[in-house]
């Protein structure tokens, strides 16, 4: 096992966000809940930092990036898109957990490509 660089941050939807995706007009998902919306979360790694709050403060500073990516995974027409998307609303939706210590249990090189920035 490597100690990686990096501390983790865990996305996970909250109640505003579920009642966003089944308002959705013709939705034809089955009836999600919150527990099955949480269950398989978006997880970012951050850089290292000292102190939780750094964390915080860096989600806030990409919480734009990270609003997209997350209504985007569910439609990617933003016109079915929540108007309101403010770092506000964006902490109403998400619940976002930090993690310090981030393992790598992989005797292989990490392969990563851009994520499509708009």
């Amino acid at each position: 096992m490597y100690f990686v660089d990096r501390s983790v941050a865990v996305i996970k939807p909250k109640a505003p966000f579920l009642a966003w995706l089944n308002a959705v007009p013709d939705n034809d998902m089955i009836e999600l809940t919150l527990d099955a919306l949480r269950a398989d979360s978006t997880v970012i790694l951050l850089p290292e930092f000292d102190e939780p709050e750094e964390a915080v403060a860096h989600v806030d500073e990409i919480f734009e990036q990270l609003f997209r990516l997350e209504l985007a995974s569910w439609y990617e027409d933003e016109s079915l898109w929540p108007q309101d998307r403010s770092l506000k609303t964006f902490w109403e939706w998400f619940d976002v957990e930090i993690h310090s210590t981030l393992l790598d249990t992989v005797d292989a090189d990490i392969m990563n490509s851009p994520l499509d920035p708009a």
